[in-house]
This record gives C-alpha cells, sequence and structure tokens, in this order.
C-alpha cells in the first residue's frame, strides 16, 4: 500500500508540474531572452485602433496573415480551436490580417470557414509586417504579458496539436 501511495504520489507531482520545461515545437525560434517587439497599430472589427500595449498583462500569440496566403488559411481552424482552447485572462490569440482591403474581406472568410473564437484584427497597410522583421506569411510572435517577443515561427503550424498546446501553456505558466 506505501508504494501505491508513493506512486500515485509521484504521477500527481508529475502532472501538477508547469509545462514552463516543455521544449519548443519544431521550427519554434525561442530567444534566450525575450526582445522589446515594435510598436504599431491596427484596427479591430469596429475600425477601432488597437494595439499589442491594449493586450498587456496576456501572453500573446501574434499570427501575421492573409486571406490571399494559401498556407494561413490552412491553419486559422487551428487558431481558432486554440483561442477557444487557451484563451481568457491570461492568453489571447491575435490573428493579425495584412489584407490591403481591410476588414470585409477577413469578415467574409472567417464567415466562410466558421471561425467562432477570434477576434478580427486587420493592419491593411502591412506596417506591422515589417515592424516585426517578417520574411513570409503566416509568421507568429509569443508575446510576454510585458510586451516582449519569447520566440517565433515562420510558417504554418498546427496550433492546437498537443504539443503546441503543451508548450504554450508552459509559457503562460512560466509568466
Amino acid at each position: 500500500m506505501k508504494m501505491f501511495a508513493l506512486a500515485l504520489l509521484g504521477a500527481m507531482l508529475a502532472v501538477a508540474q508547469p509545462a514552463a520545461g516543455v521544449e519548443a515545437p519544431q521550427n519554434f525560434a525561442v530567444h534566450e531572452t525575450p526582445v522589446p517587439v515594435p510598436e504599431f497599430q491596427f484596427q479591430d472589427a469596429n475600425r477601432q485602433p488597437k494595439t499589442l500595449a491594449d493586450f498587456r498583462g496576456k501572453v500573446v500569440l501574434l499570427n501575421i496573415w492573409a486571406t490571399w496566403c494559401a498556407p494561413c488559411r490552412k491553419e486559422m481552424p487551428t487558431l481558432d480551436r486554440l483561442q477557444g482552447k487557451l484563451g481568457g485572462s491570461d492568453f489571447e490569440v491575435v490573428a493579425l490580417s495584412v489584407d490591403r482591403a481591410g476588414p470585409d474581406v477577413v469578415k467574409k472568410f472567417f464567415a466562410e470557414i466558421g471561425i467562432e473564437h477570434l477576434a478580427l484584427s486587420v493592419d491593411a497597410s502591412a506596417k506591422a509586417m515589417f515592424a516585426i522583421g517578417t520574411i513570409g506569411l503566416p509568421t507568429t510572435l509569443l508575446i510576454d504579458r510585458d510586451g516582449k517577443e519569447i520566440g517565433r515561427l515562420i510558417g504554418p503550424a498546427e496550433w492546437d496539436a498537443p504539443d503546441m498546446i503543451d508548450f504554450i501553456r508552459g509559457r503562460i505558466a512560466a509568466n
């Protein structure tokens, strides 16, 4: 019985450990020390100005994408599911479209594929891409509660895959 109790305690401790030590998923480049993210402005669904400072206090997954980008379109449902699963007071997916046509084309695309959890964010000027040094779409930055970049992934990903969710949960717990 004593061995069973020790094994049970060990299992409970293993589960209770924060996943901060979870290794980054493939192609996710993590900085040794978080780096500042340049300021830039974008619009919400009501064409109101927003900045990343509006999300301070949360860990943010900033995804730069466009409706004309095939890999972006493919990963958007996974970002929506990630927001549905982890989004709240500690975490937010900011899917920032750089479509020049503005919010209407993004709204149409979201409706077509059934996006339920992501807020609409648009930078029709694409200045955000240049500010953060994006070299291709999609590009995704993981940003800590203080607005600093933890790391980034260039290219598409399955954002709701178990290893990705564990990694992000670990970063939320560590911040």
